[in-house]
């Protein structure tokens, strides 16, 4: 790699979430002056909310299977990840000071579980480094060859050799990540994709006698099955929450890639669910057509396959009166519960999004815009997603120091 004098080159990075942190790092570790430019009033704001409910930093599965969770772009984000993989993560957090664990699922965890611990010892070695941030400047694009930016006090011009955007995707925009930035590269003739919607909730039509009932109510042991491009279904276990308008929990979220797709293109969607995982076709149908004297068919399914509660009133909400009465439609239904999904919740409730900028927009390094020599992305800009688990952070950070790296590379044959 050609590496800048290191006098010589400024580089702006704009947005401090792990992407454009972890290319400000790599930049002022090789003597570049970097100015890290954020809207917020202080950096990594989503960073810290994705670490309110436990830091879910990185996955520890062999890597054939974790490279294989960004689906349709899994070889290109391999490329980031064959330079900072999960090993990687977790060796640079100990650097950091901060001790990590290996959970039951496989999910790594820093081992006081927050976000905030992590982020302020970064920061403080980002700092010491040279690293300088710039809060409440909001980038605008170009002006007469320079960038553009907004801060409190007007709007200003800024010099830079290189450019690094990680400006991130459009869920949560309180937090930073708006989208905003789509029209400021369209216009200048990079291709990108619509942003929607990943790691997502769903609607349906639930009645309100149900929705007023079991909202926020989990389903702990349940599996939930879906249909593929072949016409076979899928059948996955895990768990998910009844919201007022639908469903959400890590279950739908591993799906919502496939599920959203399905609607974008049939105008809607059916998942399947069963509500006794844990037991046959056989054994269901054995125990639903087993006498039950003078109990209730309520009383019956809760004793005989604890099924109650909110599994209970999803039989009742989506099954009719008559299927309900009948032992062997409702056997099936126990194990084969159709729930039609209308429409995804919006993008602003997501855990994160797809779309954004094409790697086919991307020089051959995977980073610099081939519209805009210089300029570089990184994060949930480019057009990849994953599920939770690490997967998300792991590419962010990844990808962060391969945008860095490219950016080093370019101004070196520049010196």
């Amino acid at each position: 790699m050609n590496q800048p004098p290191s006098p010589t080159f400024r580089v702006a990075v704009i947005g401090g979430g792990p992407a454009g942190l972890m290319a400000a790092e790599v930049l002022a570790a090789h003597g570049v002056q970097v100015d890290v430019y954020d809207a917020m009033a202080s950096v990594g704001r989503k960073f810290l909310l994705a670490g309110k409910g436990g830091m879910n930093i990185t996955h520890s599965e062999p890597y054939p299977d974790f490279f294989a969770r960004y689906g349709a772009r899994s070889e290109q984000v391999a490329r980031w990840l064959r330079g900072f993989d999960a090993d990687a993560v977790r060796a640079w957090i100990h650097e950091l000071g901060i001790e990590t664990f290996v959970g039951s699922s496989g999910r790594v965890f820093p081992l006081e579980m927050k976000a905030a611990p992590l982020l302020r010892a970064w920061l403080h070695r980002l700092r010491e480094g040279g690293v300088r941030f710039h809060m409440r400047h909001r980038w605008l694009g170009w002006q007469d060859g320079r960038l553009h930016i907004s801060t409190p006090d007007g709007e200003l011009q800024a010099d830079a050799d290189a450019t690094i955007l990680a400006l991130g995707g459009a869920s949560w925009a309180r937090l930073g990540s708006d989208g905003a930035w789509m029209p400021l590269l369209t216009e200048r003739g990079v291709e990108v994709a619509p942003l929607v919607p990943a790691n997502c909730g769903f609607d349906t039509d639930w009645s309100e006698h149900f929705s007023s009932r079991y909202a926020g109510e989990p389903l702990i042991t349940v599996a939930m099955g879906w249909r593929m491009q072949d016409g076979q279904t899928a059948w996955r276990k895990g768990q998910f929450v009844v919201t007022q308008t639908g469903i959400e929990g890590s279950l739908v979220y591993a799906l919502s890639a496939q599920l959203r797709d399905r609607i974008a293109r049939d105008g809607s969607t059916t998942v399947w669910l069963d509500l006794a995982p844990d037991f046959s076709v056989e054994r269901v149908e054995d125990e639903v057509t087993r006498p039950r004297g003078s109990r209730s068919m309520s009383s019956h399914l809760q004793s005989r396959l604890g099924i109650k509660g909110v599994k209970a009133g999803l039989l009742h909400e989506c099954l009719s009166r008559d299927e309900y009465a009948d032992p062997a439609r409702l056997a099936a239904a126990i194990k084969r519960l159709p729930v039609k999904l209308l429409r995804t919740r919006p993008i602003d409730e997501a855990i994160s999004s797809a779309g954004g900028v094409r790697f086919e927009a991307l020089a051959d390094d995977g980073a610099m815009l081939r519209a805009l020599p210089g300029v570089f992305v990184a994060g949930e800009m480019v057009d990849w997603e994953a599920p939770t688990g690490g997967y998300l952070l792991t590419a962010c950070f990844a990808g962060g120091r391969a945008s860095a790296s490219a950016a080093l590379e370019w101004l070196g044959a520049r010196a």
